[in-house]
């Protein structure tokens, strides 16, 4: 798992000026490691200890830390990094039975830096954590109790270095642990302990400061100068400056202080935590006490939306400005209304498919004959709608249904899997192949059913527009695929609002020529041309299964394109043996199931698994555009340079578009040079939960995305097909 994964705040403070030589240039990615106790990097060095001098017993606990030392001037972080930065992760691997808790955080100092302040640590410091041992946990009859460790941290001094390390600690099962005791007693006495009492937080009238009340604070501090630390992060104003901007007063028992809220809080808390410790921030002096206190007074209005504890505060501005911002996938007016445009058009279209129109003309031609009254007509046009409609309707309902329990609906998901386009490049070769006459598809329904005749013409026209929609599903792909890829990213109402249209549309022409008889005379008439237009309508088929092949071959590499390419030659040789008279049809079909069947048992296995190299192609390793990652764009945006981030896939065709038109010109080009701007590219070829978070958090859920990050400002998101002038028009807003 990588570090980037993790991001929960990172570098985005404003002061652009002072950003340029403070923080975040990375200039390394994440630093490699081996599996051991200790790790080694050119700014740290981390080591996984332990302390069980009872041993490992049920119904005790011991404990574990990862022991970090800091070359001169670097520092990792607190567990509010304060105005920049990480804190420190740690996720354990442990033996049925232990239960690892929250890290114990030592006292940290304030780590100011120009007109910003973090917290956290400098030299060496240990970072505990309680192991309680439960009741079934079991001891291995014959060797050690292993640990195993992957941890995640920020180092920073001018530049930043995010780093991870996997450890792994060999415990005896029954003797003690004591080696490194004097370490974890000292960490005790830095970590803070709990202190009860009355305590209090009030915020001003106009929301600028918060003062804060504590009693019961150990005698021996009274009257000197303490150091506050805020554990509750986004609220204060991290880098005021003791005596200046922030003030401290004793009375008696009691210590007041009154701090200035930040200008950039994010969070409205009814309870805050603090630590307190005697001493300068700079250098606080051990035993440190935390208290937690409710907050009274009314915070005013956020002016963005809040940050989730889980998404960076770059991400949370993204996050309030498309809640201002109209979206297919908050269900605007405008997009809506282009969604059931495109929907109706779609299903219009739809009955010139060959599998539709044969049955629809022959069924309106019959309007234009003698034995039925025009309001028999008309009622039988109104069933056969309906029934469209309603098959339409339970397909949305079904596919709304999917995605509401989870499933992950749409193309630009689904083509993230190697089966998922192994399995549509076989679908689109068998239709080219059926439409270019090669084979005949079976009969979709039983032979009963599909000749069985209703009593009541109203039914069976209704019946008819059932029919015709199970008719018409394989040949929805060349009219439809987008509509339906819009819908199921839309909220429920307005995605069932697109499958009403495009019944809407399929049913149209019945429904026309049952109401106006002039409408069946005016109708093409079947005849050769169907044939033809049949025929022709394979080649858009089988480009789309190049294009699946050329994905295919940029998540598995050439071996997998090759191994599906013989797989769909074996299909096609399949498909016309069939097709064939006499004994030539069983023996050469033999023979193409044959070679099928050791394809899909020795050879697509191993062909369909994802390379372990990135998919990017040359062009994605061209210098000009980096690798996107999360930490990087902040790094930059801390050091006051614009980022210009493309979110791509190999299998999004307006994303190829888009690099190969907008984004190679040679004049925008010059000008992300002559603004500085960084380009990356986020590769959302395979799956990536980084990514998919990044693009959540902007509003968006498929690709292309592209966004202009500019420092202390919010994204801003430019349309799927960019022009020169709208990409240049973003940048003089820099």
């Amino acid at each position: 798992m990588l570090f980037l994964t993790a991001l929960r705040r990172t570098c985005t403070r404003t002061g652009a000026a002072f950003a340029v030589a403070l923080l975040c240039l990375v200039p390394l990615a994440i630093q490699a490691q081996v599996l051991g106790a200790t790790v080694k990097t050119d700014q740290v060095r981390a080591e996984l200890l332990a302390h069980a001098p009872q041993g490992i017993q049920a119904g005790q606990t011991f404990w574990l830390g990862l022991q970090i030392q800091h070359q001169p001037h670097w520092h990792t972080y607190w567990q509010n990094p304060g105005d920049s930065g990480l804190p420190t992760r740690l996720q354990w691997k442990l033996p049925t039975g232990l239960q690892a808790g929250d890290i114990a955080w030592p006292l940290p100092k304030k780590i100011p830096i120009g007109t910003l302040a973090n917290y956290g640590y400098e030299g060496a410091v240990m970072l505990p954590v309680p192991v309680t041992v439960g009741p079934d946990f079991k001891a291995p009859v014959v060797g050690p109790v292993k640990i195993q460790l992957q941890a995640e941290w920020l180092v920073c001094r001018q530049e930043c270095v995010p780093q991870e390390g996997q450890f792994e600690l060999s415990l005896p099962a029954q003797g003690a642990t004591a080696l490194h005791g004097a370490l974890f007693d000292a960490a005790q006495k830095q970590s803070p302990q709990t202190l009860a009492g009355a305590h209090q937080a009030t915020v001003s009238a106009d929301g600028r400061t918060l003062t804060l009340s504590i009693e019961a604070l150990p005698s021996a501090w009274r009257g000197q100068t303490l150091s506050l630390f805020p554990v509750t992060a986004n609220v204060v104003n991290n880098a005021a400056v003791q005596g200046q901007t922030w003030t401290q007063s004793w009375q008696g028992a009691r210590w007041t202080a009154q701090m200035p809220v930040s200008d950039e809080r994010s969070e409205s808390p009814t309870h805050m935590t603090w630590v307190i410790a005697a001493g300068p921030e700079s250098a606080p002096r051990a035993p440190a006490v935390e208290v937690t206190t409710p907050v009274s007074g009314t915070w005013p209005a956020l002016a963005t939306a809040s940050p989730s504890a889980s998404v960076s505060p770059a991400l949370a501005k993204a996050l309030a400005d498309n809640a201002k911002a109209p979206t297919p996938q908050s269900g605007s007016w405008g997009s809506l209304v282009l969604a059931v445009l495109g929907a109706f058009v779609g299903g219009l279209l739809l009955n010139l498919m060959p599998c539709v129109f044969p049955v629809l003309a022959i069924k309106v031609l019959g309007f234009a004959q003698p034995g039925h009254g025009r309001a028999e007509h008309r009622a039988a046009g109104l069933a056969y709608t309906v029934g469209v409609v309603i098959s339409f309707l339970l397909l949305g309902g079904l596919l709304l249904g999917l995605r509401a329990a989870g499933e992950q609906l749409g193309w630009g998901f689904q083509l993230q899997s190697p089966v998922v386009v192994a399995g549509l490049a076989l679908l689109f070769t068998l239709l080219g192949l059926n439409l270019a006459g090669v084979f005949e598809f079976g009969q979709m329904v039983p032979s009963r059913l599909a000749s069985w005749q209703s009593r009541h013409t109203t039914v069976n026209a209704g019946l008819s527009g059932v029919l015709a929609v199970a008719v018409a599903s394989p040949c929805t792909a060349p009219f439809m695929g987008t509509s339906l890829g819009l819908a199921i990213a839309l909220p429920a109402w307005q995605a069932l609002a697109v499958f009403v249209a495009m019944g809407l549309g399929m049913a149209l022409p019945y429904l026309a020529a049952s109401f106006w008889p002039a409408v069946a005379r005016a109708l093409p008439r079947p005849g050769a041309w169907m044939v033809v237009f049949r025929q022709a309508m394979a080649f858009p088929m089988f480009a789309t299964v190049i294009w699946l092949l050329w994905v295919l071959g940029q998540q598995t590499g050439i071996d997998g394109a090759s191994g599906l390419l013989a797989t769909l030659l074996c299909v096609a040789w399949l498909a016309w043996a069939w097709g064939l008279q006499g004994r030539a049809r069983w023996v050469l079909s033999v023979l193409a199931l044959g070679a099928l069947t050791w394809l899909a048992v020795s050879v697509l296995p191993m062909a369909l698994r994802e390379a372990p190299s990135s998919p990017m192609t040359s062009n994605e390793a061209a210098p000009r555009w980096q690798a996107w990652s999360e930490a990087r764009v902040q790094s930059e945006l801390a050091a006051g340079r614009p980022v210009f981030v493309d979110f791509t896939a190999a299998w999004c065709v307006t994303c190829q578009y888009n690099k190969k038109t907008t984004l190679a010109d040679a004049g925008l080009l010059a000008d992300f040079d002559a603004r500085q701007v960084v380009l990356m590219r986020a590769d959302w070829t395979r799956r990536d939960a980084a990514i998919t978070q990044a693009l959540t958090a902007l509003g968006r859920s498929g690709v292309p995305v592209y966004a202009l990050y500019a420092p202390g400002r919010a994204p801003v998101l430019l349309s799927e097909l960019p022009s020169v002038a709208e990409v240049q028009q973003a940048l003089r807003g820099l």
